[in-house]
Formats: structure tokens, C-alpha cells, sequence
């Protein structure tokens, strides 16, 4: 993948956990209460806790986010944002779960609710969801680089990758 080159000194690492029924066509997405995101719907998810894995970030988050278990992760895709004039850039490690125990519930931070995928609510998701989100509906991972200039998307790399990589590369 030819990477975007860019200016960054660092990155935050986060997770995003997409809850996928595939034999009933529907997803689980919270509607975000509080912090960034406010009033958008997602997948569940946030940063890695020092000691931890991404993968056990991606539990812990799904489980304080909805109140789900979601032991068995498949990991789909890596996406990176990047702002401009920021030298810290968001990388996001996205998961699918196609089983989880527990029955989702409201918590501090979201409200769950269920979506089939053809209502899927990307007028009410970040901007870089729609372009993303039909790859990981493919089944294939995929690695995404999105440069955003304050709310717009300025710039983005999206593609199929045959094995996906611990973490994206970028050149200056």
C-alpha cells in the first residue's frame, strides 16, 4: 500500500469492535452520550489501556460499552486518521464479532441498538464511514488512511490487503 506521507511524531492507538450477525443481515451500533462523538452511532470501542492488548482493549471496551462479551474477535481492517497540522494521528484497529453472550444495555457512554445493514445510519456516523465500512461487509482485510482538514476529508488511501499489518507504515 503506497502510504500518505505526513508529518506525525506519534499516534493513539484505539480499537473498534463491530458486532455482525451475518445470518440475520444486522449489526450492533451504540448511539455515543458523551466525550467525542457525542450524538453519532458507532461501533464499540477506544484506547488501548497501558499492559493490555488490542484485542483485550477491544473486549473491555465492547463489554463497558454495551454490556456484551465478545471473546472470539476477528480482526478486519486497520483504519488511520490524520489531521492536518496535527502530529498525533488516531490508528484504529477494527474487529468483527459474530457471537457474544450477554444482552445489550445502556451504559454511561452508549445506548445500543440493533441496524440492518441496509439501514445502517451513515448520515449520523463519522464522515470516513461510509467509504470504509462496505470493505469490512466484504469479509477481506483492508488497511485505510484518511487526511481530514478540520471536518472534510482532504485525502484517503482504502484497500485490500492479503494479511494485515500490526501496525501502518509511514514515510516522510
Amino acid at each position: 500500500m503506497d502510504m500518505i506521507s505526513t508529518h506525525l511524531t506519534g499516534r493513539k492507538l484505539y480499537t473498534l469492535v463491530i458486532l455482525h450477525m451475518q445470518d440475520e443481515h444486522k449489526v450492533l451500533l451504540g448511539l455515543k452520550k458523551r466525550g467525542l462523538g457525542v450524538g453519532k452511532w458507532n461501533g464499540f470501542g477506544g484506547k488501548v489501556e497501558p499492559g493490555e492488548t488490542i484485542e483485550e482493549g477491544a473486549i473491555r471496551e465492547m463489554q463497558e460499552e454495551s454490556s456484551v462479551l465478545t471473546p472470539q474477535l476477528e480482526k478486519a481492517g486497520i483504519v488511520f486518521n490524520v489531521l492536518a497540522g496535527n502530529p498525533i494521528a488516531n490508528e484504529i484497529h477494527v474487529f468483527r464479532a459474530t457471537a457474544f453472550s450477554g444482552t445489550p444495555g445502556e451504559s454511561d457512554e452508549m445506548i445500543p441498538c440493533w441496524f440492518p445493514i441496509a439501514e445502517i445510519p451513515f448520515e449520523q456516523m463519522w464522515i470516513e464511514a461510509r467509504i470504509w465500512w462496505p470493505y469490512f461487509f466484504t469479509g477481506k482485510p483492508f488497511v485505510g488512511v484518511f487526511q481530514f482538514s478540520e471536518s472534510k476529508i482532504e485525502n484517503y488511501t482504502l484497500e485490500y490487503v492479503e494479511t494485515l499489518p500490526s501496525s501502518i507504515e509511514f514515510r516522510d
